[in-house]
C-alpha cells in the first residue's frame, strides 16, 4: 500500500535557482537587503505604498517594545541607562537621541494643554487682589507707588540688554491704568470731600473747556486739538516702548546700534524690536500666544544647549580621559529624565484641576506629588553624577554644584532668547 501512494504522488519538480541580484548603484552581486560596497539598501520609495506604512509601523512597535523597558529606570534609577550603555547592553533599550526626542515632543505638547497665561488678560501683579481690594485712594496710591519701585529697581538689574526690561514696563502701564481705575470707583462711590474735590475738578474742566470752545481766539484752538490727543495716548489702545540707551526706541531717532556689529546686523536688530512692538497689542489680546510660541520654541533650545552641557562635563571631568561623545550619553539621558519629570508634573497638575480643583485629601495628594517630583530632580541628577562617574562624594558635590550654577546661568541666558525669539515670531 506504501508503494502504490509512492507511485501514486506527483513527482517533484526540481527547484529553480533564484536569479542572482546586483545593486543597481554600483553593479556587485547582492548578499542581502543592503551592498556591502557602496552601502545602497534594496528597497527604496518607490514601491507599493502599503509595504511603506508597514516599514514605519515597525519602526514605530520597535520603539515601543523598548519604550517600558527604558521609562521606569530612566525615572527610578539615575544613572543605569548610562552604564549599561557604556558596558555595551544597547539593543533592549530606546538609543538615547531618539529617547530624549521623543519624550521631549511629548512633554511640550503636553504643555501646550496644560499651561495658561490667562484668560484673556495679562496680569502682573498679585492677581489685582492689593488693589482691588484697596479700601481708600491713599491705600491704592501707596500700594502703586510700591509697586512701581520694586518694578524699577528690576528695571536697572536687566538694563544695557535690548529688549530684556519690556515685560517690566508693560507691567508698569498695566499697573497705573488699573490703578487709576481703582481711584476713580472708590470716588464715585464714596461721597465726601474726595468725591466732591473730583467732582469740582471735572466741573472746572469741563467750563474750561466750554469756554475755550465758544470763544474765537486763534490762541485757544491748539488747545482744544491737543486735548483729546493726550486723553486717547493713556487709553487701552497705547502702544508698548522698547527702551534702548535709557530711552524709548524708535527705528529712526532712536535705533538699536551695537558699535561692534555690522550694519546689517543691526538694521536685523531693529526690524526685529518692530516686529516686537506690533505683538504687543496681540499679546494683550490674547496672552497664551506668547506661551505657544514660547513652548514650540523649547526643544530647539534644548538641543542647542545639550551640546553645551556635555562640553563642560568633559571639562569637569578631563582627567578621566573620556570621549565626549559619553558625555553626550550622559547629557542626552539627564534631559530626557527632566523632560520625563516635568511631563509627569504637567499631568499631576491637570489631573488636580480636573478632579480636585477644591481642598481636600485628594488635592493635597496631588500636591505632595508634584513638591516630591521637584526635589526629585536635582537628587537623581546628583547620584546620576556619581554613578557614572564614580568619584568620591565630596568631589561629586564640589563639581555638581559648580556645573549646576554654570547650566542655570546658561539655561537663563537660553530661556531669555528663547523669549525674545517668541516675541518675533508668534
Amino acid at each position: 500500500m506504501t508503494e502504490n501512494n509512492e507511485a501514486a504522488a506527483p513527482p517533484v519538480p526540481p527547484t529553480a535557482e533564484a536569479p542572482a541580484r546586483n545593486c543597481e548603484n554600483c553593479g556587485r552581486a547582492l548578499l542581502g537587503e543592503y551592498c556591502y560596497a557602496c552601502g545602497q539598501p534594496v528597497k527604496g520609495l518607490v514601491r507599493h505604498f502599503s509595504s511603506i506604512i508597514g516599514d514605519f509601523a515597525d519602526s514605530v512597535l520597535n520603539l515601543d517594545t523598548r519604550l517600558p523597558r527604558t521609562l521606569w529606570p530612566l525615572l527610578a534609577k539615575p544613572g543605569f541607562l548610562t552604564t549599561e550603555y557604556f558596558s555595551g547592553r544597547r539593543v533592549r533599550y530606546v538609543s538615547p537621541v531618539r529617547l530624549f526626542v521623543f519624550i521631549s515632543i511629548v512633554t511640550f505638547f503636553v504643555a501646550q494643554f496644560t499651561v495658561s497665561f490667562g484668560d484673556g488678560t495679562v496680569r502682573f501683579d498679585d492677581d489685582g487682589d492689593s488693589i482691588s481690594q484697596a479700601a481708600t485712594v491713599q491705600e491704592v496710591e501707596k500700594i502703586r507707588d510700591q509697586t512701581l519701585a520694586e518694578m524699577a529697581q528690576a528695571r536697572e538689574n536687566v538694563a544695557g540688554m535690548p529688549g530684556a526690561d519690556t515685560g517690566i514696563r508693560m507691567g508698569e502701564k498695566e499697573l497705573r491704568k488699573k490703578a487709576q481705575k481703582r481711584i476713580e470707583a472708590l470716588r464715585k462711590a464714596q461721597p465726601g470731600p474726595a468725591a466732591s474735590a473730583g467732582a469740582a475738578a471735572e466741573a472746572e474742566a469741563a467750563s474750561a473747556t466750554a469756554t475755550s470752545a465758544t470763544t474765537p481766539t486763534s490762541a485757544t484752538t491748539p488747545t482744544t486739538q491737543t486735548t483729546p490727543t493726550t486723553t486717547t495716548k493713556n487709553d487701552d489702545d497705547e502702544e508698548f516702548d522698547i527702551s534702548f540707551n535709557d530711552k524709548p526706541w524708535d527705528a529712526k531717532t532712536n535705533p538699536i546700534a551695537v558699535a561692534w556689529l555690522p550694519r546689517f546686523a543691526n538694521n536685523w536688530l531693529n526690524s526685529q524690536a518692530s516686529r516686537v512692538k506690533g505683538n504687543f497689542k496681540r499679546l494683550k489680546e490674547d496672552p497664551n500666544a506668547l506661551k505657544d510660541a514660547m513652548l514650540s520654541a523649547v526643544p530647539s533650545t534644548l538641543f542647542i544647549l545639550l551640546p553645551l552641557f556635555a562640553l563642560m562635563l568633559k571639562v569637569l571631568y578631563l582627567f578621566k580621559r573620556r570621549l565626549y561623545m559619553e558625555h553626550l550619553i550622559v547629557a542626552l539621558h539627564s534631559h530626557a529624565f527632566l523632560c520625563l519629570a516635568l511631563l509627569l508634573m504637567f499631568v499631576t497638575v491637570a489631573l488636580q484641576d480636573w478632579l480636585a480643583p477644591a481642598s481636600g485629601a485628594l488635592h493635597t495628594l496631588f500636591g505632595w506629588i508634584e513638591a516630591l517630583l521637584w526635589l526629585w530632580m536635582p537628587i537623581y541628577l546628583l547620584i546620576m553624577q556619581k554613578r557614572v562617574y564614580a568619584q568620591g562624594w565630596p568631589m561629586t558635590l564640589v563639581k555638581y554644584c559648580v556645573l549646576g550654577i554654570c547650566y542655570f546661568f546658561l539655561l537663563t541666558t537660553g530661556a531669555l532668547f528663547t523669549m525674545l525669539f517668541s516675541l518675533v515670531n508668534m
